[in-house]
């Protein structure tokens, strides 16, 4: 079993240390939302006394990034199926659930060390972490986090085969998770239907709880917190595992017998 997991993350790792633009690209929306958001509205944020908009804002910043890199791992599950690797892959004398473990751990490797590179990013422009002795929390709540949300694309990907398809239902559920998670606002301050739907949202828990160990101001409690995303990462791995058992792979050439028939 360790075989397998080491030899499926390592290739998650690999892939992603190859491809150079992917690293570059995937930190300038989470730059973007920091200087642009940080700088502007942090004037009015301070204003409205609400503190540091920095430290409030960088926390929210490193979960964004982890959640984007974390769901769009899953369209790597479509790329492979489409180019012959899972197939290969899947006839192998081994159970898929430990594929679909080896993937999932290597993607959130993946998507830490982007929160991580995101984190280093902050602190250049001015944001500190409250304590030190809390950044091994904050770094779990890091790795829960892209635990939970590789697990979730790479289960929805298990389902779909189009790659085209992929993105745009990505993007249909990110956005909304990422917006609601309370990531660029403080939840307390909302309406009560807005606040009761923010508090259905997985990634506001994480958020909080990066915030409350990196800031020291967490609204719901980093216990509760950690307790919520450790529940809901291993429900969605197990889920994501029941998903990928039942991926059908069928052979190119069966396809194209079929449809000149």
């Amino acid at each position: 079993m360790t075989s397998v997991l080491y030899a499926m993350w390592l290739r998650q790792l690999k892939r992603y240390w190859r491809s150079k633009p992917r690293i570059i690209g995937a930190l300038g929306q989470p730059l973007l939302f920091l200087v642009a958001l940080g700088f502007g509205f942090g004037p009015i944020f301070e204003k409205a006394g609400g503190g540091n908009y920095i430290a409030f804002l960088a926390p929210g910043i490193i979960a964004m990034s982890i959640l984007f890199t974390a769901m769009f791992a899953g369209i790597e599950v479509i790329w492979d199926r489409q180019f012959g690797f899972l197939k290969e892959t899947l006839v192998a004398p081994v159970p898929r659930w430990k594929i679909m473990l080896g993937r999932t751990l290597g993607g959130a490797t993946v998507a830490m060390l982007q929160g991580i590179v995101v984190l280093a990013i902050c602190m250049l422009i001015g944001f500190s972490p409250q304590s030190l002795l809390m950044l091994p929390l904050a770094f779990l709540f890091m790795f829960l986090l892209a635990l939970l949300f590789t697990a979730f694309g790479t289960g929805l990907a298990s389902m779909l085969d189009d790659m085209q398809a992929f993105p745009i239902i990505m993007n249909f559920l990110v956005m909304p998770i990422f917006f609601l998670s309370g990531a660029l606002f403080p939840i307390e301050s909302l309406p009560e239907p807005v606040k009761t739907i923010t508090l259905l949202d997985p990634l506001t828990y994480a958020v909080d709880g990066l915030r409350g160990s990196l800031s020291g101001t967490s609204q719901i409690g980093i216990i509760p917190d950690l307790a919520i995303v450790s529940a809901l990462s291993l429900i969605a791995l197990a889920a994501g595992s029941w998903l990928f058992s039942k991926i059908q792979v069928l052979n190119k050439f069966i396809l194209a017998s079929f449809w000149w028939t």
